[in-house]
């Protein structure tokens, strides 16, 4: 026993003087770790592996930043080499002011050294711009960096950021390289123009799309970054460069199932379903037909202009046109070249009497406008085609309202018509037709003519029943010609009283019924 606890006291002090060993290392290693400006090296290239290729060839750490694996056709490499920051470079840098007191560490420099082609340094950025007749209809820049505040600096961002510039350099030039191609290659009515770092399309007559590629090398920060009045530009435009290239990487990349596993890859989903579907000759040829990265932008800026368009043409006729009132409803879920707008025409307080609804599809180059009637008009992209649409749709809902009025009143429509184009009715409108009904009083002595015209306006008539100036005579006997309707006499709307048109028309009514 005495043996025993000789062993185990002996024991115990080996380990005490270990423990008390590891402790004070532990707290060295702690302290060197506070004190430390620079951060450990391999931590550092660890954390560029995670987001980045390296490899290591002859003694050199490599990586790669193109997008070769994801079937690019740009030339540049986009090689770049990781090297160890030298000894002298820390000895050259001047050392960090003491802390007074508290937790905060120093500040820690980099152990990595980048080393990235002279191509490839500085900030870029693609600017398109859209152009009538010298005039900025719209102006994107497109900047993968982002136009907001720097992020705070971490150590995940320390090694990268310098190559997050240097890969959106690369992402910029290859995409303006692969549209500058396109333009060259293709055959449009006007042929797109490439000079220098621009390129020019024609979207629609007298607009134009200008592509260019910007790319700063200076290491001045005001220069870097786009001036606040080009940072204003459109979401939709923006997203679409942004993601057409990335987009075509991604199907290179990604290939649907199901495809063979140990033939070639590439033929779509669609094609490899062509021989059990019994597909033929021109449904292969359709499924071989793509679109362009230049022409999507294209029919997106022409639908984009489209849609432009005729929002101006509808808020101006909504300011115009007080009466009836005029709402708009954009539909949020659109394609890039495809939205959807609704439009209700309805007068104030008599909602539930008449509203006339319209449906207008807004495509690339052209304009489908859906009636209430179901019936489908088709229109090009002159603005002025639609605003005569809106404006003869907006008679028509004036005459169909005083006749949904005259019915709760208990008047009797006698006729309508919404195409008067007859010198004989009228004289002719130089735009739309002019649309009229006849309305007769619960007793039939009273008649109300309504015309509606696009350009002159509303015409209100009202005619009795007897006439009051006829005279029997010896020609006519007979005294059933009195009951004959007299002249129609004009009602100056602009007299009575009345919020809107079927408010006055409500108040003749019932004026004209009391009297009778």
């Amino acid at each position: 026993m005495v043996q025993i606890y000789a062993r185990k006291k002996a024991l115990a002090g080996a380990a005490n003087v270990l423990l008390a060993g590891a402790e004070k290392l532990k707290t060295s290693q702690n302290e060197a770790v506070r004190n430390r400006t620079t951060l450990d090296f391999h931590i550092e290239l660890l954390r560029l592996r995670q987001n980045w290729r390296l490899k290591k060839v002859s003694n050199t750490i490599i990586g790669d930043l193109s997008y070769r694996t994801a079937g690019s056709k740009y030339l540049q490499t986009g090689t770049f080499e990781v090297t160890k920051a030298e000894d002298d470079e820390k000895a050259s840098s001047p050392p960090s002011s003491p802390l007074p007191s508290g937790p905060t560490p120093a500040k820690q420099n980099s152990a990595l050294r980048v080393s990235i082609p002279s191509e490839l340094q500085g900030v870029a950025y693609i600017e398109v711009l859209c152009q009538k007749d010298h005039e900025d209809l719209c102006s994107v820049n497109i900047n993968l960096l982002g136009s907001g505040p720097p992020p705070p600096p971490t150590q995940t961002c320390i090694g990268s950021k310098k190559l997050e510039a240097a890969q959106n350099v690369l992402f910029c030039k290859e995409l303006f390289n692969q549209l500058a191609k396109e333009a060259v290659q293709l055959q449009a009515p006007i042929p797109h123009m490439v000079v220098g770092n621009q390129i020019m399309a024609t979207v629609l007559p007298g607009i134009q799309l200008i592509i260019g590629l910007c790319h700063s090398t200076t290491a001045d920060k005001k220069q870097q970054h786009p001036s606040p009045s080009k940072s204003e530009h459109d979401h939709v435009l923006e997203h679409s460069l942004h993601q057409l290239l990335r987009e075509v990487h991604h199907k290179n990349t990604h290939h649907p199932f199901p495809h063979p596993a140990t033939g070639p890859l590439g033929p779509s989903k669609k094609r490899m379903f062509a021989g059990p579907m019994a597909a033929d000759r021109y449904e292969l040829l359709e499924m071989t037909k793509t679109d362009t990265l230049l022409e999507q932008i294209v029919k997106q800026a022409q639908h984009f202009i489209m849609r432009m368009r005729t929002e101006y043409v509808l808020d101006t006729i909504a300011k115009e046109v007080k009466d009836p009132l005029i709402s708009s409803h954009w539909n949020t879920l659109n394609s890039p070249t495809q939205s959807c707008v609704k439009i209700n025409i309805s007068t104030h307080g008599y909602d539930a009497v008449c509203r006339t609804p319209l449906v207008i599809h807004v495509g690339e180059k052209s304009l489908k406008c859906i009636c209430r009637d179901g019936k489908v008009m088709n229109m090009s992209y002159e603005p002025q085609e639609l605003r005569d649409l809106i404006f003869c749709h907006i008679n028509q809902h004036q005459i169909l309202a005083v006749q949904a009025l005259a019915k709760t009143m208990g008047w009797q429509a006698l006729g309508n018509s919404n195409h008067l184009g007859d010198d004989s009715t009228g004289t002719v409108e130089p735009l739309g037709n002019a649309s009229s009904c006849l309305m007769s009083s619960p007793t039939g002595d009273r008649i109300i003519a309504v015309r509606c015209e696009p350009h002159t306006g509303i015409q209100v008539s009202v005619a009795h029943s007897p006439r009051t100036d006829f005279f029997p005579s010896r020609l006519v006997t007979e005294r059933k010609w009195e009951h004959l309707g007299g002249q129609f006499r004009d009602v100056r709307l602009d007299k009575m009283e009345g919020r809107n048109f079927l408010h006055k028309m409500e108040l003749l009514m019932a004026s004209l019924t009391s009297n009778s």
